[in-house]
């Protein structure tokens, strides 16, 4: 790197390369993703819906339906809704929870909003004639949305509620699927949709003690008003005379800090790696910026939003947030010719970084808790994070960063939590330790998917890791969809990525349907050029997360060699988009082999 550009930086980029290098390294663990205890047993009731009816029972239901759908978050809904469109309302949709919202369901905790604008977070605004309040809506207004697309879709009448599905199994002969759940339904259908979403199953810190703790206890997920009191923007009374720790800060603590600093006696955090968290600016949605939009203008916003994350040249930058900002090569302004451009990269990312560390320093005013606040990994390595009064919240007197560095947490007592070799007392320990990965994509839905001849999705996906065809299709499971990350083409507003998952399952279903198919699944040889595609695209990325620190975004830095095939689709999200819609004009179903109709061949 040239001399010029170097002082231009103003840092030293092999400097902090080594800080990365050495922050990793403290991070690392032998167990990786083992480190975390499963809810369940001693645990389960941490997982209990806090929200729905405790005594909720019904008889079984037996019935016949064209297609079944798992979760009824913004996946499921999205795919129910674009059936609909497409005249198709043979469906029945299965959710565990009480309503549906699936994440904005569970996820009730204080200070929940979406970390993408919600202009474009939020689907189908522009059918629905919505527009969200503020440019990062709160949870309760995500919940209302949900609540419109069903009443507009008749999508509530649709949907079995407090159910899990526990298997689905295909019977060829009958070319159906039986769908069986907690309740024991017995639903047969002729398509099943998997929209459980990928980050669903709470996990807890795989430490001892857990359950000797004598004081109250839950994670995020399951959150308890009536112990802390209030709702969402409420105030949480019943923490007034109660010491809170808070174990874990990612993307939901960050959230969740500031409500409970504001009324716990005392607020202790507890870290291992803290999160990069730049401005969110959030604010009333202008009304003269809801009427000067013109048709179009949602896809259109996502786009924009899409080729700015993927690097790729706008004329305006329409959202212009933290995800956006300062996301461009032109950030080095060193004009030096001799770097290629994943050098140029590297250093953009490093200088991002660097604003995002400085603003630590500006807020937060002791010194020792800033420098502890201070991420030291790229800037994809973690969820991105965007508040405004996160990092203040450490400047008020009653609320303390415990910060392990990088070590984690040791124990759980009767009376608190052990870090550093100090047992800190509380009354509420409030776990906000996220979720399961999905690195391990053959035990992520929890329910038992089984093929032709009895073959097990997840035996299929652990012992040749994943296989599909454009990310929706699996061969050996006939008139299977899933909906998700892996092998598809993934933006920061990941509800893009399950919308067009969404028109792209409704298609092919529809179709099958003009055209009396029995049964679909992709070509051997299709869905092996799309496994190699997506393998060899992931080199990149692959060489980028091995370096980073443990998270979930690399398996806890545990990449195993079959790990490529769980990658995403290297174009990015709207190069995938554009891809599906040009094969579905093409109207001839190739890299699919029909059954009942005719096998089409493809080269992708």
């Amino acid at each position: 790197m040239a001399a010029k550009a170097r002082e231009q930086l103003g840092f030293d980029p092999d400097a902090i390369e080594e800080k990365y290098r050495i922050e990793k390294d403290k991070r690392m663990r032998k167990d990786g993703d083992r480190q975390y205890q499963a809810i369940e047993g001693a645990f389960e009731h941490l997982k209990l819906d806090a929200f729905a009816g405790k005594s909720f029972t019904r008889a079984p239901i037996i019935t016949n339906v064209g297609a079944v759908i798992v979760g009824g978050g913004y996946g499921g809904i999205l795919c129910a809704v674009r059936l609909v469109q497409k005249g198709f309302t043979d469906f029945v949709i299965v959710e565990k929870g009480g309503d549906i919202g699936g994440t904005w369901y569970w996820n009730q905790y204080p200070g929940a909003r979406c970390d993408v604008e919600s202009y474009i977070y939020m689907p189908l605004l522009e059918e629905l004639g919505f527009m969200p309040s503020e440019k990062y809506a709160r949870g309760s207004e995500i919940k209302k949305h949900f609540a419109v697309i069903a009443e507009k879709y008749g999508l509530k009448d649709k949907t079995i509620f407090q159910t899990e599905v526990t298997e689905m199994v295909w019977d060829n002969k009958g070319g159906r699927w039986d769908v069986s759940t907690d309740r024991n339904d017995h639903i047969k259908s002729k398509y099943t949709i998997t929209a459980a979403g990928i980050l669903h199953v709470p996990k807890l810190p795989g430490i001892p003690g857990i359950t000797a703790f004598k004081g109250h206890a839950f994670h995020t997920t399951r959150w308890d008003y009536d112990y802390t009191g209030g709702r969402e923007g409420e105030v949480l009374s019943g923490l007034k005379d109660k010491r809170v720790a808070i174990i874990g800060t990612g993307a939901t603590s960050i959230q969740v800090v500031p409500c409970v600093a504001q009324y716990a006696k005392h607020l202790y955090t507890f870290q291992r790696t803290p999160a990069a968290v730049n401005v969110r600016d959030n604010r009333p949605t202008d009304p003269n910026f809801a009427s000067s939009l013109k048709p179009g203008w949602q896809q259109h916003r996502m786009d924009n939003f899409n080729a700015i994350l993927a690097g790729l040249p706008v004329e305006e930058d329409l959202v212009n947030d933290g995800w956006t900002a300062n996301n461009s090569f032109a950030l080095l302004g060193s004009g030096d010719e001799e770097m290629n451009i994943e050098e140029k990269m590297r250093l953009a990312d490093m200088q991002k970084m660097q604003r995002v560390r400085a603003r630590v320093d500006e807020i937060v005013k002791d010194k020792s808790t800033a420098e502890a606040l201070k991420p030291w990994y790229g800037s994809i390595c973690k969820r991105p994070c965007f508040h405004d009064e996160y990092l203040d919240a450490f400047n008020r007197p009653n609320c303390t960063l415990v910060d392990t560095n990088g070590k984690g947490l040791e124990r759980i007592t009767e009376k608190g939590v052990v870090a550093n070799g100090k047992e800190y007392e509380v009354d509420l320990i409030i776990y906000s330790t996220g979720f399961v990965s999905p690195a391990n994509a053959w035990n992520h839905t929890g329910m038992s998917t089984k093929g032709r001849d009895g073959q097990l999705l997840s035996g299929l996906w652990k012992q040749n890791g994943v296989v599909s065809l454009f990310g929706s299709q699996t061969r050996g499971f006939p008139n299977y969809f899933n909906v998700g990350v892996l092998q598809a083409g993934v933006s920061g507003n990941f509800v893009y990525t399950l919308d067009v998952h969404s028109k792209q399952i409704a298609y092919v279903i529809v179709e099958c349907e003009k055209r009396g198919v029995k049964s679909i699944e992709p070509e051997p040889q299709a869905q092996q050029a799309w496994v190699e595609g997506i393998v060899e695209g992931s080199k990149a990325m692959r060489s980028y997360f091995i370096n980073c620190t443990p998270s979930y975004f690399n398996n806890e830095g545990h990449l195993s060699d079959d790990s490529s095939s769980s990658a995403i689709y290297a174009g990015g999200a709207t190069a995938w988009a554009k891809l599906l819609e040009d094969w579905r004009a093409q109207g001839d179903m190739k890299g699919l082999e029909l059954t009942n109709g005719s096998s089409i061949s493809a080269k992708l």
